[in-house]
């Protein structure tokens, strides 16, 4: 079989001229450059330098995809999934690159007249194998460069989605939209206790006009939450709790212990007067255009 490897090598070698024009002709036909991700250039480079890599893998290692001598060839796929999938590219796409490589390999085996039928079945089947296990590992590399992705991607929405908003000097609001889970928690906590810090926060009104549904492990959330910012220094009041929502936390026992109001406005109400601030309507102004709203404070 050494033999046989090394005649792979030679072949990849002394035909790579016919070889590797096949090749990136075949990725093309299969719609690699149609997206716009990548282009002609790139696309050759990649190919040329993954087919010398190849080449010195099977002089030095054999046919173990597993062998060190594959590290730089697996290095580079590596690389190529990486980029693919922050491009863009779908797996399919992707596995192209290596699993193209057959046709262009199996012709210039067909090619070699030295060779008997026993020895290009055998090479054929080798190759094969190898450039199997090399396609697999495109994809497993692609794949996990995906998740990773699709996670940041999804902790940078859940970012977006828990904005704290500073309504008043001293007093800031977090509307919630859609299911509170562990996750969503941490980073709701970890935006709530930053803002505290920065604006050096007294009140915290969480509103949770926009959760669907409150069960007991929801509830559970927003008492870590609420727990949290008491712990920098801040009290909560939850707004938002609608009576279908009251009904259900009564029903499963769930208890915040914590104020709760049923409006943001009312929310903002109590923060007011805890902060020694209120309200206070102003009758028809001069230009007549209605009635007027001011924040006094206190005692003044």
């Amino acid at each position: 079989m050494a033999a046989n490897v090394g005649t792979v090598a030679e072949l990849v070698g002394n035909n790579e001229q016919t070889i590797l024009p096949e090749w990136v002709g075949l990725q093309k036909k299969s719609g690699s450059l149609q997206t716009g991700r990548i282009t002609e250039g790139e696309l050759l480079s990649q190919s040329r330098d993954f087919l010398h890599l190849l080449r010195d893998g099977l002089a030095k290692g054999g046919n173990d995809a597993a062998n060190p001598a594959y590290g730089p060839a697996r290095q580079l796929l590596g690389d190529i999934s990486r980029s693919r999938a922050l491009q863009g590219f779908s797996p399919r796409e992707t596995a192209t690159f290596v699993f193209s490589l057959k046709q262009p390999l199996f012709n210039a085996l067909n090619r070699n007249t030295t060779l008997s039928p026993t020895q290009a079945a055998e090479l054929t089947w080798s190759t094969t194998l190898l450039l199997d296990e090399l396609g697999i590992y495109t994809l497993e590399v692609f794949q996990k460069s995906r998740e990773e992705v699709i996670v940041r991607q999804q902790r940078e929405i859940a970012e977006l989605s828990t904005p704290v908003v500073k309504l008043w000097d001293g007093i800031l609001a977090l509307p919630l939209i859609g299911t509170l889970d562990s996750q969503r928690t941490q980073v709701v906590m970890e935006n709530l206790l930053q803002t505290i810090v920065d604006t050096e926060a007294e009140i915290a009104i969480i509103d949770i006009t926009g959760v669907p549904t409150v069960d007991t492990l929801t509830a559970q959330h927003l008492l870590k939450t609420v727990a949290a910012a008491r712990l920098m220094g801040a009290d909560c009041i939850i707004s938002g709790i609608r009576p279908q929502i009251a009904q259900t936390m009564v029903h499963l026992g769930v208890e915040l212990n914590v104020v709760s109001k049923a409006t943001l406005a009312d929310a903002l109400a109590v923060a007011l007067e805890r902060t020694g601030r209120a309200v206070t309507r102003l009758k028809n102004s001069v230009s007549g255009s209605g009635a007027h709203a001011k924040l006094s404070e206190k005692g003044q």
